[in-house]
This record gives C-alpha cells, sequence and structure tokens, in this order.
C-alpha cells in the first residue's frame, strides 16, 4: 500500500457506462499519472492512476465500461472481485466514483442502484450536463441527492467543469467513509419484500453447508443470474445444500409473481421512477437536434458507408504517408548511434553486439512507433468525438457474416498498415471471443512490412506485361494479389474460429451511440502516449531480445578457416591496387572481401545450419537453403529477408526492395552446382504468397503476448498461419509451374 502525507493512500473505484465520458473524467482527475497493465490470469485491462486530495494521496482504479453488476463471464466478474476487495494485488477500495449520463439518468441509475447494494460510499458524477441542457433536460440534482442517499456532483468532464467540486466532496466522502459494512439493506432496497426472505434463508443453507455468511450482494447475484459465472466460481457456490436453497428460492420467487431473473429489471427500473420522479424535466417534444440531422447522414446505408470508405481511406493513407518521414528519422537516428557506437569500440563480438543486436533490435522497435502514435491519434479523435460507434454500427452487417460484429473492422482496417497497432486497437472490443478472433486473424492483413518483399520479388522476376491496357501490369496484379489474398484468408479463418474454436452465438450489436462533441485534446494526447508507451516498454523489450537472440544466431560459431582463406586471397589484391594507387579499386575489393566473409559466417553459423537442415522442408516450395536461412532470419521481421538475402549472395546487409544489384543477383543465382536458376516466377510467387500468411513478426506476437495475457494464443497464432503459409506457398508452387507449362 502506498503511503501519502496523510497516511495510507485512499482506494477509488470509477465505474459507469459505456459511453458516459469515464475516460475523460479519469484523465481529468489523473493526468499522465496513470499506468496501464491486465489484471493478473486475463485479458481485462487494469488501469490505474494517481492524484492528490489536500495532500492525501487517491489511487483510482478505472473499471471497464459496464451497463451492469450481473457477471456473465470471468472477465466481467473483475468488476464485482474489484467493488469487493477480493481481486489479488487490488486493494479494497474505499470509495465508489459512478458516472453517469445526465441525458439518460434512466439506464444509467439501474448501474447505480446496484453500487448503493455494496455496502460501499457512493459519488455519483453527473455528467454531459451541457448535453443534457442542450437537449432541454433539467435535473434537479439536489433533490437527485436526496433521493439516492448519496453525493451527486454536476460535470461537464471534458472541459474540466465540475472537476475541483468533485474532488472536494470525494474528500470529505472518503474522510468521513464508515469502517465495515454501512447496512445497505437500510438505506437501499429495491426489491419486494419476499425477495430479501429468502435471501436470508439462502444465507441460513450456506452456513449450514460450512461456508462463512457471504456479501448480501453476491446472494442477491446468485439467486438472479441462473447459469451466471458465480455458479461456476465462486467457492461453495457448488454446495448441493446451496444450490438446492438457490433452486427453491427462485421457484417461491416465480410461485409469487416475481420471477427469476425478470424481477430484477422491473424491481429496479421502478424504483428508478420512484427516484426520478419531480427530478427530471423534459421538453413536452422531442427536439431534432443538430446530432440526430447528422446521424441521418453518417448512419445512412449507402451515404454513410461511402462517408466511412473516405475517411478510412485517409486514416490508412496518413499511416503509410505520415509515419514514413517520422520512421527514416528514427531509421537514420538509430543508425548514427551505431556508427558512433562502432567507431568508438574496437572490432569484435562487444561491438557487434551493441551495433548489430542492442541498437539495430531498438531501432526495429522503435520504427514501428509512428504508426502506432498516428493510429491512436486518429482512434482518440474518432472515439472522442463520438464517431467511431457509428462506424461499427455500419460495418456490423459485414462483420457478422464471419461471425464478428462491427468493432472488429477497425482493428484489421488499421492491420494494413501495421498488426501491432491493428491487435492493440481491438481492446474496443467487448466480448471476449470476438476480441480473440479478431486478434488472432489481424496479422493475415498485409501490412507495410510484407511490402518490400513483395515489391523486390516483383521487380526481379515477374515481367511488366499489361494487363487491361496501361491501367494496370502484371506486377500491379501480383502485389494486390497478395492483399486480396490476405483478406480472403483472414474471412476464412474467422469464420472457421467462431465455428470451432470460439464456438457460439454471434453477439448483436447492441450499443448506445454517444452524442457528438468536440474532442478534448488532453484526453486523446494522454490516450496517444499511453498506447505509444506501453508498446515501447512491452513489446519492445521482447522484440530487443528476439533480434540480439538472432543475431548471436547469425554471427557463432565463426568458421575460422573459411574467414581465414577469404582474406589470404584478398590481401595481395588489396594491396597491389593500394600500391598502384588505385584506391576505388582497393574499396571495391574490401567490400567484396567483407560480403564474402559475412557470407561464410552466416553459413556456418547455427542460422546457416539451420536453413541447410530445413531445407529438405522447404525444397517442395521450389526454395533452396540459402532461401530457407533468410526466412528464417527473418522472424523478428519480415523485412530482414532483404537484408538477410544480401548477405547470402555476398552483396553486404545495406540492401533494399529497390536495390539493382540485389535484383540482378536474384535473376542469375543458381542452384550449388547447377546452371539451374534458383529464382524463377513460380519460386517468386511461392515466396510472397508465404510472406503474405506467415507469421514472421516477433513484434506481432509479442503483442499478442502483452494483449491476452497468455503465450498459448501467440503460440497458436504463429502454428496456424506457418503452417498455412506453406500449405498455400506449396499449391502456388506447383501451380503456376504446371500453368507455366
Amino acid at each position: 500500500m502506498s503511503e501519502s502525507k496523510g497516511g495510507a493512500a485512499w482506494s477509488v473505484v470509477l465505474i459507469g457506462n459505456p459511453n458516459t465520458g469515464k475516460s475523460t473524467l479519469f484523465t481529468a482527475l489523473c493526468g499522465v499519472r496513470q499506468r496501464v497493465g491486465n489484471y493478473p490470469g486475463v485479458t481485462v485491462e487494469k488501469k490505474v492512476g494517481r492524484f492528490e486530495l489536500n495532500g492525501h494521496a487517491v489511487e483510482l482504479i478505472d473499471l471497464p465500461g459496464t451497463y451492469s453488476l450481473a457477471p456473465r463471464s470471468p472477465d466481467e466478474a473483475i468488476a464485482v472481485d474489484v467493488l469487493l476487495g477480493h481481486r489479488e494485488g487490488v486493494q479494497p477500495p474505499d470509495a465508489v466514483l459512478c458516472i453517469v449520463d445526465a441525458s439518460n439518468l434512466e439506464r444509467n441509475l439501474y448501474l447505480v442502484s446496484q453500487l448503493l447494494e455494496l455496502g460501499k460510499p457512493v459519488v455519483v458524477a453527473l455528467n454531459m450536463m451541457d448535453v443534457a441542457q442542450s437537449r432541454g433536460v433539467n435535473v434537479d440534482v439536489q433533490r437527485l441527492a436526496e433521493r439516492l442517499g448519496v453525493p451527486v456532483v454536476p460535470l461537464v468532464a471534458h472541459k474540466r467543469q465540475g472537476v475541483a467540486e468533485l474532488q472536494e466532496v470525494l474528500r470529505k466522502a472518503l474522510a468521513e467513509a464508515p469502517k465495515g459494512d454501512s447496512s445497505p439493506a437500510r438505506r437501499h432496497a429495491p426489491f419486494p419484500e419476499i425477495f430479501y426472505n429468502e435471501l436470508e434463508e439462502l444465507a441460513k443453507a450456506w452456513e449450514e453447508n460450512g461456508n462463512p455468511r457471504p456479501p448480501r450482494f453476491l446472494l442477491e447475484r446468485l439467486v438472479l443470474d441462473p447459469g451466471g459465472i458465480l455458479e461456476k466460481t465462486w467457492p461453495g457456490a457448488a454446495g448441493s445444500k446451496v444450490r438446492a436453497a438457490v433452486e427453491q428460492a427462485r421457484a417461491r420467487l416465480a410461485e409469487a409473481g416475481h420471477p427469476v431473473p425478470a424481477v430484477e429489471a422491473v424491481s429496479r427500473y421502478e424504483w428508478i421512477g420512484r427516484v426520478l420522479e419531480d427530478v427530471v424535466e423534459r421538453p413536452a417534444e422531442r427536439t431534432v437536434s443538430w446530432s440526430d440531422r447528422l446521424d441521418r447522414l453518417l448512419t445512412h446505408r449507402l451515404v454513410g458507408t461511402l462517408i466511412f470508405v473516405a475517411l478510412m481511406i485517409v486514416v490508412f493513407q496518413a499511416i503509410f504517408s505520415w509515419a514514413g518521414w517520422p520512421a527514416e528519422r528514427i531509421e537514420d537516428g538509430v543508425g548514427w548511434v551505431g556508427e558512433q557506437v562502432a567507431t568508438r569500440l574496437p572490432e569484435g563480438p562487444f561491438a557487434s553486439l551493441l551495433v548489430d543486436g542492442v541498437i539495430a533490435g531498438v531501432g526495429a522497435v522503435l520504427v514501428f512507433l509512428p504508426q502506432i502514435v498516428i493510429l491512436f491519434l486518429f482512434i482518440g479523435i474518432l472515439e472522442d468525438c463520438g464517431y467511431m460507434a457509428r462506424a461499427a454500427f455500419l460495418m456490423d452487417r459485414l462483420m457478422a457474416a464471419v461471425g464478428l460484429n462491427g468493432k472488429a473492422f477497425i482493428p484489421l482496417l488499421s492491420s494494413f498498415a501495421c498488426a501491432v497497432p491493428g491487435i492493440m486497437a481491438t481492446r474496443v472490443i467487448e466480448n471476449r471471443r470476438d476480441r480473440l478472433t479478431t486478434i488472432l486473424v489481424a496479422p493475415l492483413m498485409s501490412c507495410s512490412a510484407r511490402l518490400p518483399v513483395y515489391v523486390l520479388l516483383t521487380a526481379a522476376l515477374i515481367p511488366p506485361t499489361p494487363i487491361f491496357g496501361q491501367w494496370l501490369n502484371a506486377q500491379g496484379l501480383a502485389i494486390a494479389a497478395m492483399y486480396f489474398l490476405g483478406i480472403v484468408t483472414a474471412m476464412i479463418a474467422a469464420w472457421c474460429f467462431r465455428r470451432w474454436l470460439f464456438p457460439g452465438e454471434t453477439p448483436p450489436l447492441v450499443m448506445e451511440l454517444p452524442p457528438y462533441k468536440w474532442p478534448s485534446l488532453r484526453v486523446v494526447a494522454v490516450r496517444v502516449t499511453e498506447r505509444a508507451g506501453a508498446f515501447v516498454k512491452r513489446a519492445g523489450t521482447i522484440i530487443l531480445a528476439v533480434t540480439i537472440l538472432v543475431w548471436a544466431a547469425a554471427s557463432y560459431p565463426r568458421p575460422a578457416g573459411s574467414i581465414q582463406r577469404i582474406e589470404h586471397r584478398y590481401e595481395p589484391l588489396i594491396a597491389a591496387a593500394e600500391r598502384a594507387g588505385e584506391t576505388a579499386r582497393a574499396t571495391s575489393l574490401q567490400q567484396q572481401r567483407d560480403a564474402e566473409i559475412d557470407a561464410a559466417v552466416l553459413r556456418g553459423s547455427l542460422l546457416g545450419r539451420a536453413g541447410q537442415w530445413i531445407e529438405p522442408v522447404v525444397r517442395p516450395l521450389g526454395w533452396d537453403w540459402r532461401i530457407g536461412c533468410a526466412v528464417v532470419a527473418s522472424f523478428p521481421a519480415r523485412e530482414v529477408v532483404i537484408g538477410a538475402m544480401g548477405v547470402i549472395y555476398g552483396l553486404g546487409d545495406e540492401q533494399n526492395e529497390q536495390s539493382e544489384p540485389l535484383k540482378e543477383t536474384l535473376r542469375h543465382v543458381t542452384w550449388e552446382g547447377t546452371n539451374r536458376p534458383v529464382f524463377t516466377i513460380p519460386v517468386a510467387l511461392s515466396l510472397m504468397v508465404f510472406f503474405a500468411l506467415c507469421a514472421q513478426c516477433a513484434a506481432t506476437l509479442a503483442v499478442i503476448r502483452r494483449e491476452t495475457n497468455s503465450w498459448r494464443w501467440p503460440v497458436f497464432a504463429f502454428t496456424y498461419m506457418t503452417l498455412a503459409a506453406y500449405m498455400a506457398a506449396f499449391f502456388t508452387y506447383h501451380g503456376v509451374r504446371w500453368w507455366l507449362g
């Protein structure tokens, strides 16, 4: 437990319905003093922030948005565990801060009515007062507080109006909070008397079963949620006496005209009606707001879809274009640092480790950062202004065809730029099965890292035969086919996963469209900073470690005999050129010598031996050991295959997709001991198809591990994608060979 001037830090839980401004209020209270992680053993995000109230530290725990405290999955049960102080590693809360939408109190007070039964001090933050007033809705805040029996503070969180008042009310509530159970039964009783009588009988049965008397709230949930998660996970709930008592209680309630689970909705909404009587005033006729007029356009099946497509093209192009310059500057900076280190250290293993392993590994991580920042900048703006919910609504029908809902569309689209931010964007998907399915198929979208491979192989080996006049040629068609292949494969995989791996009905997209508003630059900036920081800290450490391991595998053991023979062969030639004053020729010979040494080192290294060892496996794809070695070397990042080919074919590793020497070499390289060319059109297409579907990206696998909190899913993703890539490459190679005769 952390300490402050006033002693142990207070713990406050922030909870509320989706689209009520909860994240905005969290940022307004905590600013950048927040950290993000996962609760142990689950995929639910844990966000904790800190702020001070008159010198006393407050730890604010932001729970996922929810409409109810009725847990229907292990992940949803975390909110109840945290609120009751049963979650390991989380301090029992001293108070609950519930944010509600002032323009829709009828729905929001459903959650408040459940929170009042926990026996914890509750403070209600009445947000979006400006939206309510614009709709002609007036709320008597003082009377509402009297009816609820808890403090109510009006807010406009995105403008920080009322935040200071909320902090003061929260301080008083924490300072005056009673210790232990505050007798919620006397404060709040929305259910009929017979319901509480049944809870008392159930508590007795619980104690007779040898268990201590549980909190009343948990007994309520056990009765009200047939087949719910509590029956499966709550210790003691599976006992025969307890189970029989629960069934008998439900039967007696049904006979009395209060069937479960309908009794909860009926009772709570009746209670809400009594609370809001003479508290909320609405206009006699609902006025058509500018938000309604905008929705008629943006949610229209045709016009709205066209606007959405145009907007996504802008976002997609921005991720490609805007990230180019900063990514190049990052690469230049990393390269400069590497050069400075290389010039200040003697040549040897340590210098190579720092330059080729550590510094190159950091660069491999940081080069993704501009894409992540740009993507989450757009996502933050679109979410905060209210448009993202409309986009999910529009795409729901398309996603439903493969068992997903509309919220999966944005992560899949963004994965065309990079699967890393695309996978991170799946956090907007509440349903666990939909989220896991989207995470597992997102890497199939052809990201920008695959593009260099496509460009190199098509430019070197596929002739620019015109197709449809001058509008399209065979090279453009080949690259377009790779993108189309990824899309089709992803849709097939998603359908298979939802049918067999994550079976169950596709959940309907039920969401409330939030009101439009100007996005808060502060909120967007904090979200972007938070996501970028999480990526660098977590994914970066893993990919850095993998890069260093690959460097070691490509560098050792060193074939000393081969290196000496190459040096002895070049030394007299270089010396003769230097004596003759032929500086350019001497430099060229030195570069050739270094390239041959690099190739010899790679061939004799663990990585080179692995390439030779897997040659029988890759031969059916038309590849030799050198291509297999390049594919193995490209595990950290797909584009590494180009530099690896440059080393393998004696050109050095400073190669790119526009490298003419590398293109020319690929056209003329032959199988060892023969005149048969290695790279042909079938081989090129086979290799392109493999890279279109494989999981050769340590950053992607690291982020899957981060987002799922388990190594099971990145291992599964790597396995199924590699198998799919191998099979597709096999059929492509043999099919194209047959087609070309």
